[in-house]
């Protein structure tokens, strides 16, 4: 039952980094995008498109960090170490572009320290990301249960490519969107900004998945060996898959298709990185059973999970329905 629950937890921690990275993604990909936008009704009905739903978004990082510190503590101890200079690069840099949603609406002369500061937050967060991703994925060095690596080992080529890559990719998602959500010349000047985006994020996508099997012996058997090849080869060919769904929206003029072709990219993803990744969940050394708390713990926890989950499912499903639709420039929530 021990084994069970530790998976089950694992999972619940998957889901919720995920749904971070799908909601949050596309409001850091507006702030990426910012600079392109056109001072005035432009960014400020950018922003519009997100300002009910940005910080709702960001409690699912709160849930997969908060659930990995409780309940696989020791990859917690383990990972933190490896990546403090990452990980408060990035905490501060939502600290900024936080402040700047709600402050460059009341700044007049002021107000492009603000713009700077969400573009900046928007873009260091996803650098940060990207690097923390890539270090996680080239493997973390463990001796006696503790970080044995030095203080620059996440800063590499590789993970410089997942970080340029989830950059692009937040990109394409926040130009997605601005096309499901805007009209006129803001979701024309997004049209033209998600194709060179989206093939920009293909490409980095390749370079990333190519390189990942040749990191580690352990990801190449997972994706190549026999009988392994027949159930990951589908992975690829989806992605082949939701790129034709991503460019024949775009051709079609179909504004939300995209973002969900863009969507199911992302969820293709991830699910990619479980096939390298399990059963560990420090790779190359320590697994999921390794790590996680004792079985009440788990118990205990899962009690409280199972009313928080289906909670926060409720009101972010709540608010997007709320506001749904195309929002027209002038239209806004401050």
């Amino acid at each position: 039952m021990w084994f069970e629950l530790a998976h089950i937890w694992a999972a619940l921690i998957a889901f919720a980094i995920l749904a971070y990275v799908v909601l949050d993604g596309f409001d850091l990909g507006i702030g990426i995008l910012y600079p392109l936008l056109r001072r005035g009704e432009e960014r400020d009905t950018a922003m519009n498109t997100v300002a009910p739903v940005w910080d709702g978004n960001e409690t699912w990082l709160v849930l997969g960090g908060g659930g990995l510190f409780a309940v696989f503590p020791l990859a917690y101890a383990v990972v933190m170490p490896a990546l403090y200079p990452a990980v408060i690069a990035m905490l501060l840099a939502l600290v900024f572009r936080g402040v700047a949603f709600e402050f460059r609406w009341r700044a007049t002369r002021g107000r492009w320290i603000w713009d700077l500061s969400f573009f900046g937050g928007s873009l260091m967060a996803a650098l940060s990301q990207g690097i923390i991703l890539g270090a996680l994925v080239q493997g973390i060095e463990v001796e006696n249960r503790q970080y044995a690596g030095g203080n620059w080992d996440w800063l590499t080529p590789f993970s410089g490519l997942t970080a340029v890559a989830l950059i692009w990719a937040y990109a394409l998602l926040g130009a997605c969107w601005l096309v499901m959500k805007t009209t006129g010349d803001l979701r024309d000047r997004a049209r033209a900004m998600a194709w060179v985006a989206g093939g920009g994020t293909l490409v980095l996508v390749g370079l990333v998945s190519l390189a990942t099997p040749f990191l580690n012996p352990a990801y190449l058997d997972r994706w190549f060996d026999r009988p392994n090849v027949f159930f990951t080869l589908w992975v690829p060919a989806a992605i082949l898959g939701v790129a034709a769904l991503f460019f024949h929206g775009m051709r079609r003029d179909r504004d939300a298709l995209p973002f969900v072709a863009a969507l199911g990219l992302f969820v293709l993803c991830f699910i990619g990185l479980g096939i390298s990744f399990f059963p560990y969940i420090v790779p190359p050394s320590l697994t999921i059973i390794e790590t996680a708390a004792p079985e009440s713990s788990l118990w205990f926890l899962l009690a409280g999970a199972l009313v928080l989950v289906p909670t926060i499912l409720a009101y972010t499903a709540y608010a997007y329905w709320v506001f749904r639709g195309k929002i027209e420039p002038g239209e806004g929530y401050h």
